[in-house]
């Protein structure tokens, strides 16, 4: 997906943190570090089952943030970070018209980037983790190194709408958490319609909501923010949803497909739920009320 070169994307909130040691006070506990290694495993998002402080607080040692400077399109297409930067501008556009026609209140996450390791509301969390969203803190942290595993590792095709849809899954997770719906779904089985599938493939959709509408959704001057999308582009999108579907991970890691171990969807389930959203938008991402059968 390509940014108008002359939208301004200077809304966007996102910070680079320089590398830390994310140092936790009384040390970071065990299951906040199986969490973490779990998420990495089967797509991320689990850290919001860690405690607020995962076992002790969290003391920043490094050079602190800095806010990502960029001001347009061009730049967006240009730089990942500046990329990330475009993407959260638009995110914040959409949501902030979109989820109160579902009858919930925006508020605006905190969105950061790094490298190497960080301390966050749900502990400490190395680039291994991956890209993932922190409940407490309400903030959405990526390494943007992720990217390239997206290919080398996942084999995923990559692209710039494959890089977005990540941020827009996790931002979906956001939109779950100050509408309540974690709260409301919080149990903590596995399996193939559990409250944690449903949970990831929501996102996927409203991940694929956001896409939708993006070359629609409006910069400050009433400029769209994004070009027109293109059948490669939602190719790419819908290559790193599979990618980092639990058969396809489980299938690679441990050679076999166990259904009653998944925490985020099928390859199939996180395409077609990205699909129904991009599609139907965000109202269609009901994933709670849907039968096991057809989820």
């Amino acid at each position: 997906m390509t940014f108008d070169p002359n939208a301004d994307i200077s809304g966007g909130r996102v910070r680079r943190r320089g590398r830390t040691a994310g140092i936790a006070a009384g040390g970071v506990g065990l299951g906040a570090v199986v969490i973490l290694l779990v998420s990495q495993l089967f797509g991320v998002d689990l850290t919001g089952l860690v405690g607020g402080d995962a076992g002790g607080s969290t003391q920043q040692i490094g050079t602190g943030d800095q806010a990502v400077d960029c001001s347009t399109g061009a730049e967006a297409n240009a730089s990942v970070d500046c990329r990330m930067k475009g993407a959260a501008a638009s995110l914040e556009a959409y949501w902030s018209s979109e989820l109160p026609e579902l009858g919930a209140t925006y508020s605006s996450p905190e969105f950061i980037l790094f490298d190497g390791q960080t301390g966050t509301g749900c502990g400490s969390a190395t680039s291994a983790v991956g890209p993932f969203y922190c409940p407490p803190d309400r903030t959405l942290y990526v390494d943007t190194g992720f990217f390239d595993e997206l290919r080398s590792r996942f084999g995923a095709s990559g692209g710039p709408l494959a890089e977005m849809y990540v941020v827009a899954h996790e931002w979906g997770h956001h939109i779950q958490n100050i509408g309540g719906i974690m709260d409301q779904h919080s149990s903590r089985q596995t399996g193939p319609a559990s409250d944690s599938v449903r949970t990831e493939l929501q996102a996927d959709c409203f991940a694929g909501s956001w896409a939708g509408a993006a070359s629609t959704t409006d910069d400050p001057s009433g400029r769209p923010f994004l070009e027109p999308i293109t059948d490669e582009q939602i190719a790419d999108a819908l290559s790193a949803a599979a990618a980092v579907g639990d058969d396809r991970i489980q299938q690679a890691s441990t050679g076999r497909v166990d259904p009653e171990g998944w925490t985020h969807g099928s390859a199939e389930q996180r395409q077609r739920w990205f699909t129904t959203g991009f599609r139907q938008g965000a109202a269609a991402c009901d994933t709670f009320s849907v039968p096991a059968s057809r989820l």
